[in-house]
């Protein structure tokens, strides 16, 4: 496993090893002995910032310079702290005071992961990732121990979206792929359309003569753009009434590898049906390691989109 354990906020908090260690305090002993990363869920937040957390049944607190990397130097905002109230944290146990409350730090959680991280994923790995928050400009993903990256807009699919809502929702839990990592920042920089697919792979599931759903995506002079998958659009004939987000059944009138090019006609507008959110089956890679991909057909003479890793 690329992540090395080191999973999303939440993967970890109803496992074997989490119950195991959060059965008693006995077990929060051992937890602490072995060095242990442990997750809870965040039920308050105080006027300083301090996070209390449930720990099945125990309580716990994480002082706001521990609640997460970048806090204590202001390179991560506070927002950061107060958004995890009502969802699980990671933490390593630090020791317990004397009422039985338990000290606990999220950002020793977190640096563990990230000098992981910076040490064994390499361009190409794909990893599992937890969608945290989405801006104009891309997608934040907590790649484990909620250590976050950005997924940008622009690689997120091959077919083009206004904005990350149209593939993914908050908490959702994709794949990525590592494209590479600062080490003098401590990050890790992720795609994501390399998973969805190339031309051929997507063009398998549909022929000429056939009608399929699609969704309007750009509208311009020259014709319509209609998404048929997340790393596959069409271009349709012009007609009254598109704009982007409209689902419309579309014919396939003819596919041309040699141009990657998918000519189509809009027949008819369709209910607003939630389209574009990535689901399971949209991946075509969900583990192991990506050296090229290269989406465009070899038949096509026209232009080449490939990712060297």
């Amino acid at each position: 496993m690329p992540q090395g354990g080191y999973l999303p906020e939440g993967l970890l908090l109803h496992s074997a090893q989490n119950r195991g260690y959060t059965a008693s305090p006995a077990a929060m002993e051992r937890a602490i002995a072995d060095g242990a990363i442990l997750e809870g869920v965040a039920v308050l937040c105080d006027a300083a910032h301090n996070l209390t957390v449930s720990i099945n049944g125990m309580r716990g607190v994480i002082p706001r310079v521990e609640a997460a990397r970048g806090i204590e130097s202001g390179k991560t905002r506070d927002i950061a702290i107060i958004s995890r109230v009502g969802k699980p944290v990671c933490f390593k146990v630090t020791g317990v005071d004397e009422n039985g409350v338990y000290r606990l730090s999220r950002r020793a959680a977190q640096n563990e992961a990230m000098q992981y991280f910076l040490s064994n994923l390499f361009a190409g790995d794909v990893i599992r990732a937890r969608v945290t928050h989405l801006e104009n400009f891309g997608a934040f993903v907590d790649i484990g121990c909620g250590n976050p990256s950005l997924i940008g807009i622009e690689n997120i699919s091959v077919s083009r979206i206004s904005h990350p809502r149209e593939r993914f929702a908050p908490r959702q839990d994709i794949f990525a792929v590592v494209t590479g990592a600062d080490v003098a920042a401590g990050r890790i920089m992720l795609s994501h359309r390399e998973l969805l697919g190339t031309w051929e792979e997507n063009i398998a599931h549909i022929a000429p003569g056939e009608t399929v759903a699609g969704i309007v995506r750009g509208v311009e002079d020259y014709g319509i753009f209609v998404e048929l998958a997340p790393n596959l659009s069409g271009l349709a004939e012009r007609r009254e009434g598109m704009e982007p987000g409209t689902p419309v059944a579309v014919y396939i009138k003819s596919i041309i590898p040699e141009r990657m090019k998918i000519k189509l006609i809009i027949i008819d507008t369709l209910p607003q049906l939630e389209g574009g959110i990535i689901r399971q089956e949209d991946y075509y890679i969900t583990s192991g390691q990506i050296d090229r991909w290269v989406y465009t057909p070899p038949e096509c003479v026209t232009k080449v989109i490939e990712t060297l890793f």
